[in-house]
Parts: structure tokens; C-alpha cells; sequence
């Protein structure tokens, strides 16, 4: 074997799994997609993480989960993985690693490959991505000072990233489906208390117009399906997430939303692969829940390892 344990994904849930394994003296690698950033990273304030009580901005946090499991020996790569499938090596059970240009050998895998913001599906949304139309705040928000801009969403992520842009823009129209928010209370105060924050009740966006760039949104109100125009210079969107487990489907049991079906102590359906974070089925996806789960899962790959005698 190359590694005893590979640990799929460089956010939360896959840095505290290696700070765990290699704690333990595992010989730890973790593949970091640079495709896809884990959503902590593109996070302005993380205000609920224990130890914390003025925040601190999601890409220092972890910065300092990753040099955390250095310190402890896990090594690390950036690459996306292709594909993992089943290897036996010497009568016993071993899991081949897929990554673009190389093949790694591991007793065990710890997948934390959490999840991509979902598209919105209205007409107009793909032409105008990267033009105006965003999924993160933090990334493009400074490209928006004195701007008009729209928000679709009504959760915590939505309200926060509407709350962090106007730092920069004009005006802001958050748009949402239904007629109260979600978001935890203390960010529906802060937004509501916003001069420069509006609301668009019982709304859904079905086209985002604009030819080199966005010029602004068709709004249709779901009860009165009255349609109408709001003018706008950019669209940010936050309809939920999909998680990244395209490369194991046929391999682990999804739910019907794609997310991986394993138990509490991080198992799923194939022996030696375990699940942490935003990938796994689970009623709750924070940082905090996310670095809970890294932590069960090093120590159930651990207890696996010790069993199988790898």
C-alpha cells in the first residue's frame, strides 16, 4: 500500500480526519480538489464555531486545520480523484485511488468531498455565469461596489452572503419562494434591520436577462403567478447544494440526492470507505458537524485498519 488511509477532500470534515489519522500515526495522504473549493474557504465570517467569539474568516480556519494536520505528518496533493474502485493485494482488500495523472494504493478511504452550490435552472444562467451571475458572495462581491444586486435564497448561506455584500453594493433584493425566511433568527434581525436589504415574497426567478452581462431578472410571484422585471447588475445564487459524489456512484450507496448513506461512525456499504461532512446524509451541514464527522471517521478507519490487520 502507498497510504493506510486517503482522505478525500480539503475542507472541514477531510482536515480534521487527518489531523486524527496522522495523530495516530496513520500514514495520511489528502487529495484537495482545486476545482472545487470546500464552501468554508469562500466563507467571509464563521460566527458559531466553538472558541471563536468574533469570528474569524472561513479561509483562516482552514488554513489553520491544514497546518494543524502537517504538524501531526499527514502529506497532501491538490488534484480531483477519477475514480476509486477495489484491489486485492495479496488475498486481502485494498482501494485503488484515481487522481488526473497518478494511482494510489490505501487500506482505507475517508471520503470528505463535500458539496457544490446547485443551479438555479432559469433561463439565462449559464450564459450570463461568471457575467454577473455568482454563487459566492466573498469571491465576487467587491466586483459589485455601488451596484444593484439580487439574492435567491432564503437559508443561512443566503442571508449571510446578502448581509457581506453590502459592504459593497447600492441596493440589494433578496428573492425568495415563500414568505418567511429560514435563516437562523439572528441573521433574519440583522437583515431586516438593513437599510440597504429589500424583499421579494413568495418569488422565483425564471429568466436572468442581459446580453454581454447581466441587466436584471423575470420575477413570478408562486401565488399570484404575476410577473414582473427588477433591474439589477448582478444575481447571486443560493438554492441549496448538490454533493460531489459523481466519482462513486456505482460504488457507495446514494441517497436520492446523491449524498452518501453512512451511519454516525462514518461506514457505508463497502468495507475500509468511510463518509465525513457535507458528502454524508445527515440532518445538520456546518463546519462544526463537519469537523465531528472527520473525527469519527479517523478513528472507525482506524478500528477497521487494526481488525483487517492493514
Amino acid at each position: 500500500m502507498d497510504y493506510e488511509v486517503v482522505i478525500i477532500g480539503g475542507g472541514p470534515a477531510g482536515l480534521t480526519a487527518a489531523i486524527y489519522a496522522s495523530r495516530a500515526r496513520l500514514k495520511t495522504l489528502l487529495v484537495e480538489s482545486y476545482a472545487v473549493p470546500c464552501q468554508a474557504v469562500t466563507t467571509d465570517l464563521v460566527e458559531n464555531f466553538p472558541g471563536f467569539p468574533e469570528g474569524i474568516g472561513g479561509f483562516d480556519l482552514v488554513d489553520k486545520f491544514k497546518k494543524q494536520a502537517e504538524k501531526f505528518g499527514a502529506e497532501f496533493i491538490v488534484s480531483d480523484v477519477r475514480g476509486i474502485k477495489e484491489e486485492n493485494q495479496g488475498g486481502r482488500l485494498t482501494w485503488k485511488i484515481e487522481t488526473e495523472d497518478k494511482f494510489y494504493l490505501a487500506g482505507s478511504i475517508i471520503i470528505a468531498s463535500g458539496a457544490r452550490p446547485k443551479l438555479l435552472g432559469a433561463v439565462g444562467e449559464d450564459k450570463l455565469r461568471g457575467k454577473g451571475v455568482s454563487y459566492c458572495a466573498t469571491c465576487d462581491g467587491a466586483l459589485f461596489k455601488d451596484k444593484d444586486v439580487a439574492v435567491i435564497g432564503g437559508g443561512d448561506s443566503a442571508i449571510e452572503e446578502a448581509l457581506f455584500l453590502t459592504k459593497f453594493v447600492n441596493k440589494l433584493t433578496i428573492i425568495h419562494r415563500r414568505d418567511a425566511l429560514r435563516a437562523a433568527k439572528i441573521l433574519q434581525e440583522r437583515a431586516f434591520s438593513n437599510k440597504k436589504i429589500s424583499f421579494s415574497w413568495d418569488s422565483v426567478v425564471t429568466e436572468i436577462s442581459g446580453d454581454n452581462k447581466v441587466s436584471g431578472v423575470r420575477i413570478k410571484n408562486v401565488k399570484t403567478n404575476k410577473e414582473g422585471e427588477l433591474r439589477c447588475d448582478g444575481v447571486f445564487i443560493f438554492a441549496g447544494y448538490v454533493p460531489n459524489t459523481d466519482f462513486v456512484k456505482g460504488i457507495l450507496e446514494l441517497d436520492d440526492n446523491g449524498y452518501i448513506a453512512a451511519g454516525e461512525d462514518g461506514k457505508t456499504n463497502k468495507p475500509g470507505i468511510f463518509a465525513a461532512g457535507d458528502c454524508r446524509k445527515k440532518l445538520l451541514r456546518q463546519v462544526v458537524t463537519a469537523c465531528g464527522d472527520g473525527a469519527v471517521a479517523a478513528v472507525s478507519c482506524k478500528q477497521y485498519l487494526e481488525k483487517e490487520g492493514l
